[in-house]
C-alpha cells in the first residue's frame, strides 16, 4: 500500500498527462528526440528493478525502444490508450477471456482489482524483474508465459 500511495503522489504524472494531453504531449516527443529520450528513460529509471539501471536493462536495448517510438513517430498513439481508458463510460469493460498475470517485483497489483475486469485463470509474483520484464528477467517471463499457455493445451 505504501507503494501504492508513493505512486500516486509523485509516481503517475505520467499517466495524468497522457490521459488528459496526449496530443500536447505527441506534438512535444515528436518534434525532440532528446525529448523522446527523457520521456521514456524516465520510465525505464523508475520502473525497473535494482538500483542501478544500467544492471537492469542494457543501454543498448533502451535506445533501441526509444528509436521505435521516434522513427515511427508514434508517442501519440502510444499515449492516447490513456485518454480513451479514462474517457470511457465502460472501464473496466469485463473480460471472459483467460488471463495471466505476472507480477514482477518493481510492479503495482492487487488482484482483487484485477479480478474485477479480467477471468484471472494465471497468477505469478516475482522479486525481481519490473515493468520492463521482457528486458530485465526475460527467463522469468517465458517461463511464466509457458505454464500458463501449457493450461490450454
Amino acid at each position: 500500500m505504501a507503494r501504492m500511495r508513493a505512486f500516486l503522489g509523485e509516481g503517475n504524472g505520467y499517466f495524468q498527462i497522457q490521459a488528459t494531453r496526449p496530443q500536447t504531449l505527441a506534438h512535444a516527443l515528436v518534434d525532440s528526440p532528446v525529448g523522446q529520450l527523457a520521456w521514456i528513460v524516465e520510465k525505464f529509471k523508475e520502473w525497473t528493478h535494482g538500483d542501478l539501471l544500467e544492471q537492469a536493462v542494457d543501454r543498448d536495448r533502451m535506445v533501441t525502444n526509444v528509436m521505435l517510438y521516434w522513427l515511427t513517430g508514434t508517442a501519440g498513439s502510444a499515449a492516447n490508450i490513456y485518454y480513451e481508458s479514462m474517457h470511457t463510460c465502460n472501464w473496466p469493460t469485463p473480460s471472459q477471456i483467460p488471463t495471466g498475470v505476472a507480477v514482477f517485483a518493481e510492479d503495482i497489483a492487487i488482484r482483487h482489482y484485477a479480478e474485477r475486469g479480467n477471468t484471472i485463470m494465471h497468477w505469478s509474483e516475482f522479486d525481481r524483474g519490473g515493468h520492463f520484464a521482457a528486458m530485465e528477467a526475460p527467463d522469468l517471463l517465458v517461463q511464466d508465459m509457458r505454464t500458463f499457455f501449457r493450461l490450454f493445451r
